[in-house]
């Protein structure tokens, strides 16, 4: 999650309807000893919550209800008639007993055997296949969904502070929450119509929108890509349901009965159709897991509604609180279709009950079913790559005539709460300041200045650096941009400075013409597959934070121009032609290579025309705004990059002719309970004789931080070669481990462990043509190295030991190193 996404949701506001029953406390025992996880429900309905790991709890109902009942397993249940409709902060004490009610057979610590709970789970797993949309080959339907904002547990002293000096009107939309009972204040509501298209026998689906609105802030890219990406679709029927990058285990998968404890508790009619209620709640805290309950049709074993809270034990970063509902439409004897799908977080930066928050909230709805219309394969190809700006331009009579469940009265009043917010003078200056911290640019007319954090830099070569630069910025989708810097070196005494421009020629298959000029110092070798980044400087480039001098710094003066296709989504295709000096920027290090046999003539700069052929493909990728440039949403997804470059001899003065292909992949691998194993791989292989400048140099990490696609005990320019492949293995086990221990697990630690290596060679012709200071080393023996590091360090540190598994005994080895990195994670 980015930091400035919170730092938004936290600053912003309004929304109603009062239930007609509303009960909150707390369950105890005979001690006066909390119960965490017991039954409270409405008798004689299917309405009720399971209390927290503190033992409270709060209910509410649209209608009036008279009796309350508490139950939990190994206790008596207890029946408690409501003298109120509205009734706050009771404590109610259960006695022990020996069943929790007549239709349960088991008490205590849950058995897998002679337990009816897990035999009805069993035959939920035999049939889950055979419910919902799986049944047909082919599906569509129409589709709602609501994403809602509330800042949530407003008090007095928030009202009366002067962060809200002079907007003390949005208080005025404030409401209860129905699941949590605190108050709130909606803050930004996005509503979207769409229909959906999915073939079970190709597994693929397509999703098409036809309305879509914003309360408020629709420019901000960063908050809409948040958004979006806040809640991915999951299947109940899932072994493993993914939120926030995270896998929990759902309560009706097959390895439920491992972690959860289950319990038989009731039996009703529900639409007609006869079903059984089962609790469940986490055997142990820590885990990535859920409390709740949910009805099950007695013949189907379909699922007819269930809810599922996270505990706030859970090892999950600035959310308090998840919660999930889903309902099920009886269709027929043997159809339960998915009609309605709520899911709320409250977002905190700690889990204290009287921690302020926002509640994100996500509300789909689903109807106008259709099965068996099989589509033509072409249909699912074609993907919508522009923007229709009619989408987003709905008049509010179409928006009233065609939502599936209106808003509220409260829920309307957000949009014009907002309008009006926006013209205050103090909102705007807040607005301005986080979107300065979000995007790193501050913003003028047409025209933004940044990025802001590289304004100031170091490195041994240029001393202290100074830069400043910009773009041009109409709106989130323009069709052009063109960005520009300049810096100044106060030790080498030189200027730099970097112009590039792009233009989208084609929107619907994403072909864009690039172009651009770079003269600046340059950390080569910093990674091994090679991009034509104009306007990119590693961080590798600058010493601020590094182990020992680098002065290994090479002066380029780039040139590139390039066309890149996106005919299929997230299939890029792209042909460039590049144009490249290079010299050493440094007297104590050199390019140098000799230019005859005899190896008596040195030349010390080098001169290269390049054109280049890639194909980069990234499956799963999610991407928002249809102009020139595209926001990716944070998102693990695979890569596939391939590319093929040619240098040639001649052309405007061109030292080398060669040829080099170059290979990359990485996936992400979510091993379910067992958190995501990261695999990359790369290889390459320049044919032909080339100097230092043009090789593949295996990329060391100097600096006191975790830098991608680097080896951490290798030093720069430590092995150089013309051929290599390389591994990695990253596996995260997100608390996996330290939630099994005593007195670790209240800290949230995350654990990881790596592996990389590299193997390559370089050839004789490569080595006699080599003059510079460095003598060369190829790792043909294959370098490897592994390590172990702790995340979620003060839920914004992560800190890696990393061991050198052999070359030690060179010279000025990192055998052993520790290396940190910030961030902002679940």
């Amino acid at each position: 999650m980015k930091l400035y996404s919170v730092i938004f949701l936290f600053m912003l506001y309004s929304a109603s309807l009062f239930a007609q029953t509303k009960v909150s406390g707390i369950v105890v025992d005979e001690k006066n000893e909390p119960i965490p996880f017991a039954n409270v429900y409405f008798k004689n309905s299917s309405e009720g919550v399971i209390t927290n790991e503190n033992g409270r709890f709060y209910l509410e109902s649209a209608k009036n209800h008279a009796v309350l009942v508490i139950s939990f397993i190994g206790y008596t249940p207890k029946e408690l008639v409501l003298e109120k409709q509205v009734t706050y902060n009771l404590k109610i004490k259960l006695a022990e007993g020996e069943t929790l009610r007549e239709v349960v057979l088991v008490s205590g610590k849950q058995s897998k055997k002679n337990n009816p709970a897990i035999d009805i789970l069993r035959k939920i797993w035999a049939r889950k296949r055979l419910n919902g949309l799986k049944q047909f080959n082919q599906y569509q339907f129409d589709k709602y969904e609501k994403i809602e904002f509330d800042l949530n547990t407003i008090d007095s002293a928030t009202m009366k502070s002067k962060l809200f000096k002079g907007m003390e009107f949005v208080f005025e939309q404030m409401d209860t929450s129905a699941i949590t009972g605190k108050t709130y204040l909606p803050i930004f509501i996005n509503e979207s119509i769409s229909e959906v298209y999915g073939n079970n026998l190709t597994k693929k689906e397509k999703e098409i929108t036809k309305a879509n609105k914003n309360s408020g802030f629709s420019n901000n890219q960063q908050v809409i890509a948040f958004v979006k990406d806040l809640y991915a679709d999951y299947d109940i029927y899932d072994n493993y349901l993914k939120f926030f990058d995270k896998d929990f285990v759902s309560p009706l998968s097959r390895t439920g009965i491992e972690v959860y404890n289950y319990a038989l508790t009731d039996s009703m009619f529900i639409d007609n159709k006869w079903c059984y209620n089962i609790v469940y709640y986490p055997r142990r805290k820590g885990e990535l897991t859920f409390k709740g309950d949910f009805w099950v049709n007695d013949s189907t074993y379909a699922i007819k509604s269930i809810n599922m809270a996270v505990t706030k034990s859970a090892n999950i970063n600035w959310i308090k609180e998840i919660y999930i509902e889903q309902e099920f439409d009886v269709v027929n004897d043997s159809v339960f279709l998915l009609k309605r799908d709520h899911m709320m977080s409250d977002f905190a930066f700690n889990k204290k009950e009287e921690s302020q928050g926002v509640y994100g909230k996500r509300t789909t709805l689903y109807k106008n079913h259709k099965f068996n219309e099989e589509k033509p394969k072409e249909f699912y190809k074609e993907e919508i790559n522009f923007i229709d700006n009619s989408v987003y331009n709905k008049p509010d009579e179409f928006w009233a005539e065609n939502r599936f469940e209106s808003l509220s009265k409260d829920e309307l009043g957000v949009y014009k709460m907002l309008d009006t917010l926006q013209t205050v003078k103090k909102f705007k200056q807040m607005y301005r300041l986080v979107s300065i911290l979000g995007s790193g640019y501050i913003e003028f007319n047409k025209f933004d200045f940044g990025p802001i954090f590289s304004t100031v830099g170091y490195s041994d070569v240029e001393g202290l650096r100074l830069r400043v630069g910009g773009r041009t910025y109409f709106g989130r989708n323009d069709p052009w941009r063109i960005q520009a810097y300049t810096a100044y070196g106060f030790k080498d005494d030189q200027v730099k400075y970097g112009l590039s421009g792009k233009i989208l020629l084609n929107p619907k298959k994403r072909l864009i013409l690039e172009g651009g000029n770079r003269r600046d110092i340059e950390q080569l070798g910093a990674n091994l597959t090679t991009t034509n980044n104009v306007l990119g400087r590693s961080f590798a480039s600058t010493g601020l934070f590094m182990s020992g001098s680098n002065t290994n710094l090479t002066s380029i003066n780039l040139s590139t121009l390039s066309m890149n296709i996106e005919p299929v989504k997230n299939l890029t295709f792209e042909f460039g032609l590049t144009y490249r000096t290079l010299k050493s920027a440094s007297e104590t290090f050199s390019l140098d290579y000799y230019t005859d046999a005899s190896r008596t003539t040195v030349q010390s700069d080098v001169k290269q025309s390049e054109m280049s052929f890639s194909v980069d493909y990234t499956p799963g990728r999610k991407s928002i705004g249809y102009g020139v440039e595209r926001a990716v949403v944070d998102s693990p997804y695979s890569r596939f990059f391939v590319s093929y470059s040619k240098g040639y001899e001649g052309v405007l003065e061109s030292d080398f002719a060669y040829d080099k292909l170059q290979f990359y992949f990485k996936k992400p691998i979510l091993v379910g309970g067992f958190g995501r194993l990261n695999v990359i791989t790369e290889a390459g292989k320049t044919f032909g004789a080339v100097p230092l400048g043009l090789l593949s140099v295996i990329p060391g990490n100097q600096s006191y931080f975790i830098i991608d696609n680097t080896f951490n005990n290798l030093n720069f320019y430590e092995f150089v070669s013309d051929q290599y492949a390389t591994f990695q293995l990253e596996h995260h086990f997100l608390g996996r481990l330290f939630s099994r221990i005593p007195g670790v697990r209240k800290l949230n630690l995350r654990e990881i462990v790596s592996i990389k290596g590299v193997v390559g060679s370089i050839s004789e012709e490569n080595i006699l043509l080599n003059a510079s200071t460095l003598t060369y080393l190829a790792p043909e023996k294959p370098y490897w190295e592994y390590g172990f590091g702790v995340g979620n360090i003060f839920k914004v540190f992560r800190l890696d030991c990393t061991w050198r598994g052999n070359y030690r005994n060179l010279p000025d080895t990192n055998n052993f190193t520790i290396k940190g990195s910030f961030g902002f994670y679940f």
